[in-house]
């Protein structure tokens, strides 16, 4: 076959592709969309108020998320600050939260097991759960909080590190989302 007919052939392909999944706005398969991740404690590109830090009570914020796969089996959340002197610290891991969960309330326990069936992991902070912004004096830091939406439940037990929980998800992210704070001390 010619290069020009293979040519007209990917073409046509690639039209009926767009045509079939895209002209709608749906989401072609095995692409993740994206899940809105928000809190009542503060919007997107805001400071953290200090209640969520180590300047105050240290809880967790609380979250809300929606727009996830029909098919999601469980969710994982990691938060972490990227701006950290010594590299990305890690402030938050829980995994194989209830795909029926749209929320996780401020204050969340510090315990292995959270929310049903649901896990922590270890931070940065080597404790289990939440452990709030905490950076030196200076700049302001960028507060991640990530949500990613599983097409499995997790057969791991309570304490994963951020790595472990990342290998453990490597190829069953359906969709993901992200909040962003900020926190400074001064």
């Amino acid at each position: 076959m010619s290069a020009q007919i293979r040519m007209i052939f990917a073409t046509a392909s690639l039209a009926g592709l767009l045509v079939a999944c895209g002209a709608n706005n749906e989401k072609v398969p095995g692409v993740a969309m994206n899940i809105q991740l928000t809190s009542t404690a503060f919007a997107d590109g805001q400071p953290i108020p200090a209640k969520y830090t180590c300047d105050g009570n240290d809880v967790s914020p609380p979250l809300q998320w929606t727009n996830t796969p029909a098919n999601t089996r469980s969710f994982a959340l990691i938060a972490d600050d990227p701006d950290a002197p010594m590299g990305t610290w890690v402030h938050w891991v829980a995994y194989n939260l209830s795909p029926s969960t749209g929320t996780l309330p401020e204050g969340v326990e510090k315990s292995q097991y959270i929310t049903g069936n649901a896990m922590q992991g270890l931070n940065d902070f080597r404790r289990l759960g939440y452990g709030g912004p905490c950076p030196p004096p200076g700049k302001p830091h960028r507060y991640f909080f990530k949500i990613y939406a599983l097409d499995t439940v997790l057969n791991l037990k309570p304490g994963l590190t951020k790595k472990e929980l990342l290998q453990a998800t490597n190829g069953h992210v359906l969709a993901e989302g992200q909040l962003t704070g900020t926190y400074q001390r001064r």
